[in-house]
């Protein structure tokens, strides 16, 4: 069972009202049994995933974090609506089981989904995990198709052409993620005001629109615990929205860190690209272009841009910690990734041929 992704205690000052969560979900979803132990996940740096279990069924649930938060974001019902939709056409989309937009009930809006459980690959696969050289390779690509899978998701089809505003994606991204990093810089922070420019002239029109994840990761996949080949979940919808497919494939390659990364990059890793079999950056853009029938002549804008997306998310959250938002010390430490993100930005700016 050390195989499958586990919950832990429910950190302090993140309960839940078990005694109203349970009143709520057995008036919405028939045959509950009992009541609800709850626990909690402990990945991820924004919403908060609570593992429901019942005498008859586990459910996750979602929430916004606690405390003061912007207006547009962590949007549980368009989270919830997207996979929604997205799961008679794209199945690795959990099942969506009730959503809740009464804020009598917690505070905030809310879903809860069906359980995938499963193998999720974070920092390290679990040790009992043994898999070879060419086993990961096999998992790397599974992983990756799956990938471009969704980017071949027809949309309109799906009912999903509101959730972005298409054409243009390129343009608003790169205003966009510079507006919010000037807005949330501290004094310790730095600057990016070359890589902002260097962004802002070197931008290529779109290449297409699709339904983009937008953090595409092997630690937001889930895999089936007899066959670890096989991808049965996909996580994390967030921030999923209409967009050029290979700002995606930068978002995604931001967090791909290599065997030959250096240690700040090495502690940086969340997911286990690392390991002999995974595919290097450069050969998961080609593998990814050639399946998907995309091109383009240089990928460096989309590597840059996904480096500097990610740095703003990490000081967007460093924000929080800094003016005392969260208490969450490992929030602290999102200054050194911030500052070392700058220095990835700049050496491939100097070693570009755009």
């Amino acid at each position: 069972m050390s195989l499958i992704d586990q919950a832990d205690s429910v950190r302090e000052g993140e309960e839940l009202d078990a005694a109203v969560v349970d009143g709520y979900l057995k008036d919405k979803i028939e045959g509950l049994q009992g009541q609800p132990q709850i626990k909690q996940f402990s990945g991820g740096a924004s919403n908060l995933t609570y593992l429901l279990q019942y005498e008859n069924r586990d459910l996750i649930l979602r929430r916004p974090p606690f405390g003061h938060i912007a207006k547009s974001a962590h949007d549980m019902v368009r989270e919830a609506k997207i996979m929604d939709a997205l799961r008679p056409v794209y199945p690795y989309a959990p099942d969506v089981a009730a959503i809740c937009e009464d804020h009598d009930v917690m505070g905030c809006d809310f879903y809860v989904m069906e359980r995938l459980v499963g193998i999720i690959p974070r920092k390290n696969m679990p040790k009992e995990l043994s898999l070879t050289e060419e086993e990961t390779r096999k998992l790397c690509l599974n992983v990756i198709d799956k990938f471009v899978e969704l980017h071949a998701v027809d949309y309109k089809a799906a009912g999903l052409d509101h959730i972005g505003k298409g054409a243009g994606y390129v343009k608003r991204q790169i205003e966009g993620w510079s507006d919010r990093y000037v807005k949330a810089k501290t004094d310790d922070a730095a600057g990016f005001e070359r890589v902002m420019a260097w962004l802002k002239d070197k931008m290529p029109e779109d290449v297409g629109t699709c339904v983009i994840h937008n953090d595409y990761r092997l630690d937001n996949v889930v895999l089936n615990a007899d066959n670890p080949f096989e991808i049965i979940g996909v996580l994390d919808w967030e921030m999923a929205t209409l967009g050029d497919p290979l700002m995606d494939l930068g978002n995604s390659l931001a967090y791909w860190i290599q065997a030959d990364d250096d240690d700040m990059a090495q502690m940086m890793r969340r997911q286990p690209t690392h390991l002999p079999g995974m595919l290097t950056r450069q050969e998961l853009v080609d593998y990814y272009l050639d399946k998907s029938q995309l091109s383009v002549d240089c990928f460096d804008f989309y590597e840059i841009y996904g480096l500097f997306r990610l740095a703003v998310i990490a000081q967007q959250i460093y924000n929080r910690y800094h003016s005392g938002q969260t208490k969450n010390e490992t929030f602290a430490t999102f200054i050194f990734a911030v500052n070392y993100l700058e220095e990835r930005c700049l050496k491939l700016i100097e070693a570009s041929k755009l």
